[in-house]
């Protein structure tokens, strides 16, 4: 059984803020890849391997993101991103087929996501 997935934090730097001390929205796609990494790592995958998912068939995942005030809970940005996988030749791999353990990991992280309340 995969353990709870804990939330990414990212603390605002202060080059990443204008001199009144507001967050550039450049910043928010950055910040996504740096959750992706983060929520790979907690299944056990690492960046070296792969990349909240939304959506997943085998072939395509979806990722949506939130960036929050952690002080007011303000949402600042909502994004999406969409992912398939690739052999080396650029070729789509069904990872249900080709590496079903990892396969497993997103069906287990899909039901998990159902579970939890909105």
């Amino acid at each position: 059984m995969m353990r709870e997935i804990q939330e990414y934090r990212h603390k605002v730097q202060y080059y990443e803020t204008d001199q009144m001390g507001i967050v550039h929205h450049s910043n928010y796609i950055r910040w996504f890849e740096e959750a992706r990494t983060a929520l790979l790592e907690q299944m056990g995958m690492g960046y070296d391997r792969m990349e909240a998912l939304k959506e997943y068939n085998g072939l395509k995942l979806t990722l949506e993101y939130e960036v929050t005030d952690e002080k007011t809970g303000m949402v600042h940005c909502r994004g999406l991103t969409k992912h398939c996988f690739l052999n080396e030749k650029g070729r789509p791999v069904s990872l249900k087929k080709d590496y079903p353990d990892n396969h497993a990991l997103f069906v287990e992280m899909m039901e998990q996501g159902k579970q939890k309340p909105e």
